[in-house]
């Protein structure tokens, strides 16, 4: 048997900070640390090491979808893994990522009031009515609705494909991985 190391445990905080975020939104902003630490690894000239070791929600994927068997194990159609559906994807992702944070924007200057509402899939608001924002500027919960906003719906999407494909068949569009992907070649190019 192999020896586990700290970092296999990581799924544990995937699983907390959805469960948190379901009791106080605030807690979305720890997920900025999914956001900054996968480019800091790669710009570190560490590659992919985010992605192979630290990725708790890929973790989390592998443990639902392999040790429980909740997944298919089919490989992911050819054009979930094509080039041109990654990069749409990351494109689509940031996209998405910006009218949030241009909401959140809105919101800080005063020329719109605070949301309390996760959006799902991009497109289904869920009322988020138990969670208390009222001790921060509007504009900080706003970022924080719309931040696990993303969170929510790319684990969803995660789930699905783990459902219907292998395990960690998120990562091959994750659009976190296309980016340290990004840099590792521009640096081995460099």
């Amino acid at each position: 048997m192999v020896k586990k190391k700290w970092y296999d445990y990581l799924w544990i905080a995937s699983v907390l900070y959805l469960s948190l975020g379901f009791f106080n939104i605030l807690f979305a902003w720890l997920g900025l640390i999914c956001f900054i630490t996968p480019l800091m690894i790669s710009l570190l000239g560490r590659g992919k090491a985010y992605c192979n070791k630290f990725c708790g929600r890929g973790q989390l994927f592998e443990l639902l979808g392999g040790n429980l068997g909740l997944s298919r194990k089919k490989t992911p159609p050819r054009f979930l893994r094509s080039k041109w559906f990654r990069y749409g994807f990351l494109l689509f992702f940031l996209t998405m990522f910006g009218l949030m944070l241009y909401a959140t924007y809105l919101v800080f200057s005063g020329a719109a009031t605070l949301q309390e509402k996760v959006t799902l899939l991009w497109t289904f608001k869920l009322p988020w009515h138990w969670t208390n924002t009222a001790f921060v500027p509007p504009g900080v919960a706003q970022f924080a609705f719309g931040f696990y906003s993303v969170m929510l719906t790319s684990t969803i999407l995660g789930l699905a494909t783990m459902i219907a494909f292998k395990p960690r068949s998120w990562c091959v569009y994750c659009p976190m991985g296309t980016m340290t992907q990004m840099i590792c070649k521009v640096k081995t190019e460099a």
